[in-house]
């Protein structure tokens, strides 16, 4: 199987343009030098090197990144300090794809050429490489087979490096940073350093690092919290004389002039990655045997966890005990406990231990608790049950389902007898002891006579561990050279593990691997942790499994219901997400219900006169933040309060009114930052059935026959009229500048001690315009970027009279001039677009509704109904529930329908799925037909622009099918809508 590549995302091509817009007026420029020698040497090299070469001033750098910052919500750099910029991507939303695509994106912009790759560790540098390979075709197909090439430095094979820096084309270099962390500038010690700062006869002399160097690479850091984090490590990548450094993680520690932010709660609400479930599998207490657990021993003292009553409720607590004391006291007077005295306390080193009613514990040891095992044992159960449930559903649809078990001890596994033979683990004993009793459930027959699962048991299962020299498995701390052919059996793996021919279907892998697991068909994931074990953070642990599925043809599967994430936690749910929710709190400063003064700056509304959006910006952004806090609305700490909160949900936020055309945004932007993370309690999920009775009900069937029809379009707008409106819009475009040009003079001096030192002698800025540049080709340039014919763009330039603009600053003026013209496309293409029936057979069969699949979470994202095809209606927003309690109660609406997936209406800029149908009666008699679509926002101006396009187009497409069915919307307010309808 072949992975494919989606290159039309939205968020990825944000978080990829917000990069190319840095160097926003740089020309189209590479540096040559000769690498050459210092007086001693007493000979010339004239190999021709190429690098990267910046003719941007740092002002407008700083400029550039402000304009980003101000267009994507986030802090406002007051200066450069450095040029470093930082890209946040939650895991699992495909940011090796992001920065792979931005070195193409910088050579077709800038014709930068030269990058390294610097990574922490073994797994992300072999997953780096397999995606560099797995992404090769997509790449040639996007940016027309521009040549690249890339390598895995080895110390061995130097000869890269000279290529790297001599050759013309796109050269990627994947480093780690252990590689060149060592540099001793004792000659000395020379020897204790990386290969790379030695100097090498094969190199005549020179230092390999010397060679990067004068390329001026654009250095991108994978994970940089464990990558810089030490002096060392930030001297190590300073001495690869970068242009920039761009920084990509979803933990960042240091966040330098940070210009896209992609966090775990826009992830989860945009439905970018996997939903999370959380199915709590633990001992509960039963609080009917008395449970004693001994945490901890100090001298004379020693720490129990008891269940102890207090105020009626019985609770696990921690208390402090010594010799003598009485356990029926220390529980609140729990008559279970009557009797149990503290008999001894030893605290020696090593022996640590109490005595309790002539039970001796040890720390970690407790009396009354369910064995460690049986839990496990469960664990291991619910999580093949859940594997067999989501394989009933989601085998038929061409898609692998694979289950992950991290376990601390590869002997719980895999053992070895006297003989050194491999013997099976408590692990794989209880997993196929599990397996062969869930298979034999008729439930599950359909598996068991599937032709593409395999009978024999042991190729079900298997394990990713290290080995030692004699081929024995073996535990590992996840950074060894043991663990690279792992790593790289893992990666090797990864397409035919999703193929439903390979009958593996369930893994074992030791935790400190966990970085290198990184599937897209994980739909479970479960720790096997001893409770002496170390820390699994959660967001590591969910982070292996949050990309979407993908089916037999290698494509992401978009379908939400199908992309659930469950966990399988040793804890209570509440546990989980309050663990999770303050990882990512630390980790990456996102704190949940706080504002920030910047993150208004980014709103935006439409001017009804101009059609131009207009931007709140930075210093009406911290106005509004004082405003705010004026009102009460956040605290001192700039923590939302309840009057915000209640403000928000009585639609009653009071802004002056220089803040009320951006309302609808600014309310959108709070609510953003309330949200909570979503994820799903799994012990309250449901399956949703069909209701039969609605779905064959007269006035469900005749809604049916009103909506359900398929139609064409076709697109037709005006040549003459789009040159006319270029035209004009380019001529009210703003006078480009001259580019303007730092040049210094420095003293270069190179020798085998200190290597490559530069002196600056002196530095000027001056504008700067050459008649004899080679001007890039405007016209093929913006027939890329428009997909207009040369004849169309050609007669627009000559038009326009402004190509005096174009030689000042050739980059600017075709990007300037792209969006014009785009802009005009957009808004001629709203009327140039009509809508024809296709005819009578065309349509969506009502049957379709006994095909879905869908799973509700009480309380969560479900009501019940007796009004819809469904006994459940799933609501995906506050907006969404208060509409489908008010249809479900009020009298007035029939029958009404949550429209699936399926129901989707073909537009120019993709398909539209509108969100509600119903039926209302009008005083008992006249029966009124509506489609709705819902909104959380006011009006259509506050929707993305494509948003609101695609609605027009339904409207288009709803007339064309000729049902008097009516269209509306978006709505936000129940109320009003029902008001409205019922008094015509």
């Amino acid at each position: 199987m072949k992975l494919k590549f989606i290159a039309d995302l939205d968020y990825q091509k944000q978080a990829i343009d917000s990069v190319v817009q840095i160097f926003k007026g740089q020309e189209m420029s590479q540096s040559n030098f000769t690498v050459s020698y210092g007086p001693n040497a007493g000979m010339i090299q004239t190999d021709l090197g190429v690098g990267n070469r910046l003719d941007l001033t740092p002002e407008e750098i700083l400029k550039n990144v402000q304009d980003i910052q101000m267009k994507n919500g986030l802090p406002r750099s007051e200066r450069l300090d450095g040029m470093h910029f930082t890209v946040e991507m939650e895991t699992g939303t495909g940011k090796t794809y992001v920065y792979l695509r931005t070195i193409y994106e910088l050579h077709k912009h800038y014709g930068f050429t030269k990058f390294v790759i610097v990574v922490p560790s073994v797994a992300i540098r072999e997953g780096v490489y397999k995606s560099l390979q797995i992404t090769r075709d997509h790449f040639n197909e996007l940016y027309d087979h521009t040549p690249v090439e890339y390598f895995i430095y080895d110390s061995q094979k130097l000869d890269q490096v000279r290529n790297f820096a001599t050759a013309t084309t796109i050269q990627i270099m994947i480093i780690n940073i252990d590689a060149f962390r060592k540099s001793f500038e004792d000659p000395d010690k020379e020897d204790k350093a990386n290969v790379i700062h030695r100097p090498n006869d094969r190199l005549n002399g020179y230092r390999p690092i010397e060679f990067i160097q004068q390329t001026n690479p654009i250095v991108i850091i994978d994970e940089p919290q464990s990558v810089d984090t030490t002096p060392k490590s930030r001297e190590a990548i300073a001495s690869l004389n970068p242009l920039c450094t761009l920084r990509y993680s979803a933990t960042h520690v240091d966040k330098y002039n940070m210009i896209y932010r992609l966090d775990a709660v826009d992830a989860y609400n945009q439905k970018l990655v996997k939903k999370i479930e959380v199915m709590s599998v633990r001992s509960e207490p039963s609080f009917n045997v008395p449970y004693i657990k001994l945490v901890e021993v100090k001298e004379r003292k020693a720490k129990l966890e008891l269940d102890v009553e207090s105020r009626g409720k019985v609770k696990r607590t921690t208390k402090t005990v010594k010799y003598g004391d009485d356990l029926y006291d220390v529980s609140g007077e729990r008559e279970l406990y009557r009797g149990y005295i503290v008999e001894q306390i030893d605290w020696t080193e090593g022996n640590e231990a109490v005595e309790i009613n002539g039970d001796r514990l040890r720390v970690g040891e407790a009396i009354g608790d369910v064995d460690d095992d049986a839990i496990k044992r469960y664990q291991i159960r619910k999580t093949i049950e859940e594997h067999l449930n989501k394989e009933l559903w989601l085998r038929p649809r061409g898609i692998k389902v694979l289950s992950l078990f991290f376990i601390d001890k590869v002997a719980h596994y895999r053992d070895y007898d006297q003989e050194g033979q491999p013997i099976k683990g408590k692990y794989a004993i209880m997993f196929e002891e599990e397996y062969r009793n869930l298979m034999q459930k008729p439930k599950y027959r359909p598996l068991w006579e599937d032709p593409g699962i395999d009978q024999d048991i042991e190729k079900v299962h298997n394990g990713y561990f290290a080995q030692d020299k004699k081929g024995r498995l073996k535990d590992t701390k996840g950074n060894t050279e043991a663990d690279t052919d792992v790593y790289n059996l893992i990666m090797r793996d990864k397409e035919r593990l999703l193929s439903l021919d390979e009958p593996l279907r369930f893994i074992f892998s030791h935790s400190a691997l966990r970085e290198g697991w990184d599937n897209p068909n994980v739909f479970q994931i479960c720790t096997l942790k001893d409770s002496s074990g170390t820390y699994v953070s959660r967001r590591q642990e969910i982070g292996r499994g949050l990309r979407l599925a993908v089916n037999q043809n290698g494509e992401r599967v978009q379908d939400y219901n199908i992309n659930t994430l469950t966990v399988m936690a040793n804890e209570s749910y509440e546990e989980f997400v309050a663990t999770l929710q303050k990882e990512i709190e630390e980790e990456t400063g996102v704190k949940f219900g706080k504002i920030e003064k910047h993150i208004f700056a980014k709103l935006v509304y439409v001017d009804e006169k101009t059609e131009e959006p207009v931007q709140m910006g930075y210093d009406l952004s911290v106005k509004l933040y004082e405003e705010l806090k004026q009102n009460g609305y956040i605290d001192k700490h700039s923590m939302v309060t309840s009057e915000l909160k209640k403000a928000i949900e009585n639609y009653d936020l009071r802004l002056s009114s220089e803040f009320q055309p951006w309302l609808p945004a600014i309310v959108k932007e709070i609510k953003r930052h309330l949200q909570a993370l979503p994820i799903k309690d799994g012990t309250k999920k449901k399956k949703v059935h069909v209701n039969m009775a609605v779905l064959n009900q007269e006035e469900f069937r005749q809604l049916w026959d009103k909506i359900k029809y398929k139609t064409v379009y076709s697109v037709d707008f005006d040549s003459e009229q789009l040159i006319d409106l270029c035209i004009a819009a380019i001529q009210e475009m703003k006078p480009i500048e001259k580019i303007r040009i730092v040049s210094r003079k420095g003293r270069v001096e190179i020798d085998h001690v200190t290597g490559v030192q530069a002196q600056v002698v002196s530095e000027k800025v001056e504008d700067y315009v050459s008649l004899h540049h080679t001007l890039p080709d405007v016209i093929t340039e913006l027939q890329n970027r428009t997909n207009l014919t040369r004849k169309t763009i050609v007669r627009i330039l000559t038009g326009c009279k402004r190509l005096d603009d174009f030689k000042n600053n050739p980059q600017k003026f075709i990007e300037e001039v792209a969006n014009i013209i785009q802009r005009q496309m957009r808004l001629l293409l709203k009327d140039g677009v009509k809508y024809y029936k296709i005819g009578d057979d065309a349509y969506y069969a009502v049957e379709l509704f006994q095909n879905e699949e869908l799973l509700a979470y009480l309380n969560d994202n479900a009501i019940p109904s007796e009004k819809s095809p469904f006994d459940h209606i799933l609501y995906d927003s506050d907006v969404e529930e208060r509409f489908a309690k008010r249809f479900e109660h009020d009298e007035n609406v029939k029958v009404y329908v949550k429209l699936p997936s399926w129901f989707k209406i073909d537009t120019p800029i993709g398909s539209y799925n509108p969100d509600w149908a119903l039926v209302i009666e009008k005083d008992g008699e006249e029966k009124l037909y509506f489609v709705l679509e819902t909104k959380g926002q006011e009006w259509e101006g506050e929707l993305r622009p494509g948003e609101s396009a695609k609605i027009a187009f339904a409207r288009k497409h709803f007339e064309a099918i000729g049902t008097d069915i009516e269209f509306v919307g978006p709505e936000n307010d129940v109320e009003a809508f029902m008001l409205r309808v019922v008094s015509r």
